[in-house]
């Protein structure tokens, strides 16, 4: 008997996440996106929308947990796994303990505003953390992005 294998990796839902951020990046947003996974099936998505909204919080993180937790009709997160190209800011990983969420997979750090800089703790204590998933393309859409801003 053949074993079946799981289509579903973390690079093939990271890479979901990255044609959020690249939709953000032609809207002018800083281009990081999220995505919100529930047994195997995005259930929201979103990027960041701070300039097309005016409003300092409206970072993917936060779209995508408002989504989700309307997707479920419930405010908490709970064996859900959110995708994000990069680190989320502590306003964001704050959102992000309160909705107790189960899983969060992170593409690039954010070594000037991450949230391990400042308040590592800050998540909920069983929420696992998976570092570093396509790095390298999470890490290039942000830099390439303030080059050209530059």
């Amino acid at each position: 008997m053949t074993e079946l294998v799981n289509p579903f990796s973390h690079e093939y839902f990271m890479k979901q996440a990255l044609i959020e951020a690249e939709n953000a990046y032609k809207q002018g947003e800083i281009p990081v996106g999220a995505i919100v996974v529930s047994n195997n099936r995005i259930i929201s998505r979103s990027h960041n929308l701070t300039e097309h909204l005016t409003d300092v919080t409206a970072h993917a993180e936060i779209m995508s947990i408002s989504s989700a937790a309307n997707y479920l009709n419930g405010k908490y997160l709970k064996d859900c796994t959110i995708y994000v190209t990069m680190e989320p800011c502590v306003m964001c990983a704050g959102a992000l303990a309160w909705s107790q969420i189960s899983k969060i997979v992170i593409g690039c750090r954010d070594e000037k505003r991450g949230f391990s800089k400042f308040s590592p703790s800050i998540l909920h204590p069983k929420t696992e953390i998976v570092w570093d998933i396509m790095e390298n393309e999470c890490s290039s859409i942000v830099k390439d992005f303030f080059k050209q801003k530059r």
